[in-house]
């Protein structure tokens, strides 16, 4: 799937909140931003870590969708993250995805997540999905 197609896919899919992200690269990495909104911050004005998961779990889904096609069906089975500093306040976040492994059943990958106007990572994700049968 090409970028225009992952971003209407989006919004078709999972119109809830499919304007809150921005597919803004797709390719052997998938870059996708987090529009960051007041909803996504915590106390202190950070961004959540629960924004942030969903940031890396959508990331990641898409840039399995971009070399699977539009299954909908594929699923999170593990998701690790770790959180690594504290992000920029009112600054979107950018999250990078890469392939490390996509098999028949299962694909495996990580995403490193940004702070725009930050040079170092705020998060990295390893996850899981399960493809279902074709």
């Amino acid at each position: 799937m090409k970028l225009e197609e992952l971003q209407a896919f989006l919004r078709q899919e999972f119109p809830q909140v499919a304007e809150e992200f921005r597919v803004e690269e797709a390719g052997e990495e998938l870059a996708l931003r987090l529009i960051v909104a007041e909803r996504h911050l915590r106390p202190g004005g950070t961004v959540s870590g629960p924004a942030m998961f969903g940031l890396a779990d959508v990331a990641f889904y898409l840039a399995l969708l971009q070399r699977i096609g539009p299954v909908a069906l594929a699923v999170t089975t593990n998701c690790s993250i770790d959180f690594l500093r504290k992000p920029a306040a009112g600054c979107d976040l950018i999250a990078r995805a890469r392939m490390l492994k996509l098999g028949r059943v299962l694909a495996v990958g990580d995403v490193l997540i940004w702070s725009e106007g930050m040079d170092q990572p705020v998060a990295h994700a390893s996850l899981t999905y399960s493809i279902p049968p074709r």
